[in-house]
C-alpha cells in the first residue's frame, strides 16, 4: 500500500510539473487548443459549402474535429519527453527516488487533460456555429469515454516516440503521421467519395472507425461494428505504446 501511495503521490507531482510547463508555453496551448478551433472555422465556414455530405456540414465535421484536437495536442508531449531525457532531468528524478512510472504517467495524464480541454473548446465552438446533435446523456458519456480512451492510447504511443527519438526536433516530427492521419480519414469528407487507394486506406486506418463511432453517438444511433473496431484500435495502440515506452525508458533512463 505504501508503494502504491508513493507512486500515486509522485504521479501527482509530475502532473503538476507538466501542467505548469504547458501553461508557461503559449505555443503548446495554441497547438493543442486554439489551432484545432482555427481548423474547424476554416473547414466549416470557408470550405464547408463545397462538400456534399447529406447533412449540415457542422454536424458532419464536429466528430472529425474532435479527433483532430486530440492529434494536434501530441507533438508537444513527444518533444517534452525527449527534452527531459536529453537534459538529464530523468536522472535527477532517479536520484530523488521518484517513481519511474510516475515520470511517464505524468506526461500521459497531462496530455489527456490538455486534449479533453481542446475537445471541450471544439464542442463549444461547434454549438456556436449551429451544432445541435440529438444525442442524449448516455451518448455524450460514450463520446467522452471514447475520446478519453483515444487520448490515453495516442499519449502512450507519443511518449514512446519521444523516448525513442534522438533529438527534440525528431521527436516532434515523429508525431506528424498521427497529426496527418485524421486528414486521410472520414473526418472531412466521407471515405466513399475518395479516389481509389486513398479510399481503401481511409476505410481501414484506425481513426476512421473512431470518427464514425463518435458521429453515430452524436447522431443518437451508433454502429456496433464501428464501436468495436474503435475500441479495439484504441486498446491495441495503448498496449503497443505502453510496452514500447516502458521498454525504451528502462534502456535509456
Amino acid at each position: 500500500m505504501n508503494n502504491v501511495s508513493t507512486a500515486f503521490g509522485d504521479s501527482l507531482i509530475m502532473l503538476r510539473r507538466n501542467l505548469r510547463h504547458t501553461l508557461r508555453n503559449p505555443l503548446v496551448v495554441f497547438n493543442a487548443v486554439l489551432f484545432p478551433i482555427v481548423l474547424m472555422l476554416m473547414f466549416v465556414k470557408v470550405l464547408g459549402g463545397a462538400f456534399s455530405v447529406g447533412e449540415d456540414y457542422i454536424d458532419y465535421a464536429t466528430p472529425g474535429m474532435l479527433v483532430m484536437a486530440v492529434s494536434y495536442g501530441l507533438g508537444s508531449t513527444s518533444a517534452a519527453v525527449n527534452d527531459d531525457m536529453r537534459k538529464g532531468v530523468i536522472n535527477r528524478f532517479k536520484a530523488m527516488d521518484v517513481s519511474r512510472g510516475a515520470v511517464l504517467t505524468g506526461q500521459v495524464v497531462v496530455t489527456t487533460v490538455r486534449c479533453l480541454v481542446a475537445c471541450a473548446a471544439i464542442v463549444g465552438v461547434a454549438y456556436a456555429l449551429g451544432f445541435d446533435p440529438p444525442a442524449d446523456a448516455l451518448d455524450w458519456l460514450g463520446v467522452l469515454g471514447l475520446i478519453t480512451l483515444l487520448t490515453f492510447a495516442t499519449s502512450w504511443l507519443t511518449v514512446a516516440l519521444g523516448l525513442a527519438a534522438k533529438t527534440a526536433e525528431s521527436a516532434g516530427l515523429a508525431t506528424v503521421p498521427l497529426v496527418m492521419l485524421p486528414f486521410l480519414s472520414s473526418a472531412i469528407v466521407p471515405a466513399d467519395t475518395m479516389g481509389a487507394g486513398v479510399r481503401q486506406f481511409a476505410q481501414y486506418q484506425p481513426f476512421t472507425p473512431i470518427i464514425e463511432t463518435l458521429r453515430g453517438l452524436l447522431a443518437g444511433h451508433p454502429s456496433s461494428g464501428d464501436a468495436i473496431a474503435a475500441v479495439a484500435w484504441c486498446a491495441g495502440l495503448s498496449v503497443i505504446g505502453y510496452a514500447w515506452a516502458v521498454s525504451t525508458f528502462k534502456k535509456r533512463a
